[in-house]
């Protein structure tokens, strides 16, 4: 299967509760007609967040598809369009952005609604290419992520070759969802060894510069 994760933000004058409210009710209802959308999920920044700080996204949805025909077959249909008609009610669509990703599951345990899910967009390294960049991450810092005590399960969303066809860079190289109990047991974390293994192998791989952290909810529409 195929993935497509979707960011954005609110559109400009909207308050962050109608935002919420719009998508995780009227827009998720037209989602949930669109036929071959085998997966879709919602991921809402806490309200904690907006305390002071404005964070890179509003939103991030994920949708997961047979493989990418059957994406393109979607996309022509009319519940595919009534979608992406209804997003500017609520979006700000000329900021939105989309990857298209393969998942790699590198710690595999039960989660929950009522877990934090951190989700990191992440930048290769510059000058490390895409491919070595996909397998120093799956191969080795997905491992040693693993480690990390609060870390109750780990996904690594990489983004497809074909995006980067013709010279082509896709805004981000790759997506980590980590879900946790609460911050109270990440904060724990930062003081364990691992977590300084985790911190410590980050620069041979990404450009921390370029890191955007956003700790969501999750919502499972399908």
């Amino acid at each position: 299967m195929v993935k497509a994760i979707h960011f954005f933000k609110r559109k400009p004058g909207m308050d962050v509760d109608s935002f919420a409210a719009y998508w995780r009710t009227r827009h998720a209802a037209i989602v949930k007609r669109v036929p071959g959308v085998r997966r879709y999920v919602q991921s809402l920044p806490l309200g904690s967040i907006y305390d002071g700080v404005e964070p890179a996204c509003d939103g991030v949805a994920e949708l997961w598809y047979d493989d990418i025909a059957a994406m393109r077959r979607i996309a022509d249909l009319p519940e595919s369009r009534a979608t992406l008609e209804d997003a500017a009610n609520f979006m700000d669509t000329a900021g939105a952005g989309f990857l298209i990703a393969e998942e790699y599951v590198a710690k595999d345990q039960p989660a929950d609604p009522s877990m934090e899910k951190w989700i990191v967009f992440l930048k290769r390294k510059p000058g490390l290419e895409v491919e070595a960049f996909q397998k120093y991450w799956r191969e080795r810092h997905g491992p040693l992520a693993a480690t990390l005590p609060a870390t109750r399960r780990y996904v690594q969303s990489h983004v497809l070759a074909s995006a980067y066809r013709g010279g082509k860079q896709p805004r981000y190289d790759g997506v980590a969802a980590v879900w946790i109990e609460n911050s109270d047991a990440m904060l724990r974390a930062v003081e364990t060894p691992e977590y300084e293994a985790i911190r410590a192998d980050e620069p041979n791989f990404l450009d921390q510069a370029s890191f955007q952290l956003i700790i969501t909810h999750e919502l499972a529409v399908i």
